[in-house]
């Protein structure tokens, strides 16, 4: 009773992703992080200002108007403030310029690209509250890059017949066979080769070591393509390990103190497991026993799935291709839950997987005790 808590120091770290993994070191004078997108510690002050910056930033960057175009004219939408009525709008159309007046303000002024009819072109009040713009090109088939000249408050939008004839136009620069120079010294990369569960992120992610005193940056480990597949502890010691997929395994490392010399430490290797969850859509949950005898995984509903690590065969097995007789074989097991509950949690011990739905508690024996 005699003892209060306060804090003492408060810092923000920031980052633009969500951290897959984030573990305090145990002497407490580190961090660790897995993230695609890096963090920083900022001041309290300066966190403050850079959120009303990028927010301003949000709003200065949603288009002010929005335009199509096809061979014959040019489509401009514009959401008009609420209560606007026919009296508010002023449209002024020359051959080489236009004005927009809303409520009295100029809303768009300026020289346009090219020239248009301004006797034929036209304005609208649509049904949702938005004015139409119609210009009517004096000059047919000439594509427009932009609609008013220097003018970037606009969003083009492009429609698929209009992306069928870029794609019609750039037919003479591509080849109809998948390589037709074979001797080439780097052949072409043939995407129909690789399976979904081989296709990388196209950003990587990367491990960062915080020293709690400075709040510096000390250790940086790019992952590349090696994804994050799960964390889970095995010593309570010790930070929590991280498995990280290498090729079509998936590896178990245990990261240290940043005061050592193997900050991270391989300590488990589950064969195949990389591959395997690839291909697993609906995963939720992934887990692993502490002593590594095996690895788990859940969907949203009802599946459980278990992979066994390899032990000794207790008969004689040959494989029929290669001839040769198999000492070890690893085994995987599916477990069906009697519910359609969603799963919401999912913890792995030596012995037992615990299964947590919205009304049961699950338990699935899968190693006897010793």
């Amino acid at each position: 009773d005699n003892k209060k808590y306060e804090i003492t120091k408060r810092d923000i770290l920031r980052g633009k992703s969500v951290p897959h993994y984030a573990a305090f070191e145990p002497d407490g004078n580190g961090l660790m992080i897995v993230s695609y997108k890096s963090f920083t510690f900022v001041q309290l002050g300066q966190d403050l200002e850079e959120s009303q910056d990028e927010n301003m930033s949000e709003k200065i960057k949603a288009p002010l108007y929005y335009w199509q175009q096809t061979e014959d004219d040019l489509t401009v939408t514009i959401q008009l403030p609420e209560d606007s009525t026919k009296e508010d709008i002023q449209v002024q159309f020359l051959p080489d310029h236009v004005n927009i007046v809303l409520k009295g303000q100029r809303f768009l002024e300026g020289n346009l690209y090219s020239s248009i009819d301004h006797e034929s072109s036209t304005w609208i009040i649509k049904e949702n509250n938005s004015l139409e713009i119609c210009l009517i090109k004096k000059n047919e088939g000439l594509t427009w890059p932009e609609l008013v000249v220097g003018d970037k408050q606009g969003e083009f939008i492009r429609d698929s017949a209009q992306y069928a004839a870029i794609a019609e136009r750039l037919m003479h620069l591509t080849s109809e066979e998948l390589n037709p120079n074979p001797d080439k010294e780097k052949p072409p990369c043939n995407a129909q080769e690789l399976e979904e569960c081989d296709i990388f992120f196209e950003e990587s992610s990367s491990l960062c070591r915080f020293d709690g005193s400075t709040l510096k940056t000390t250790h940086v480990v790019n992952l590349g393509s090696n994804q994050y597949l799960f964390s889970v502890i095995v010593d309570p010691k010790e930070m929590p390990c991280f498995c990280l997929r290498h090729d079509v395994d998936a590896l178990l490392w245990q990261p240290h103190s940043g005061t050592q010399d193997d900050m991270w430490e391989h300590i488990a290797t589950f064969n195949a497991l990389g591959y395997v969850q690839a291909s697993k859509r609906d995963k939720k949950f992934f887990a692993c026993a502490p002593n590594y005898s095996y690895a788990a995984l859940c969907e949203c509903l009802r599946r459980v799935f278990i992979y066994r690590q390899p032990t000794p065969m207790s008969t004689v097995l040959y494989n029929r291709k290669e001839g040769r007789q198999v000492g070890q074989v690893a085994k995987q097991q599916v477990a069906s839950l009697e519910t359609n509950d969603p799963i919401l949690g999912f913890q792995a011990t030596n012995e037992r997987l615990f299964v947590l739905t919205t009304k049961n508690l699950f338990l699935i024996k899968v190693n006897t005790e010793n």
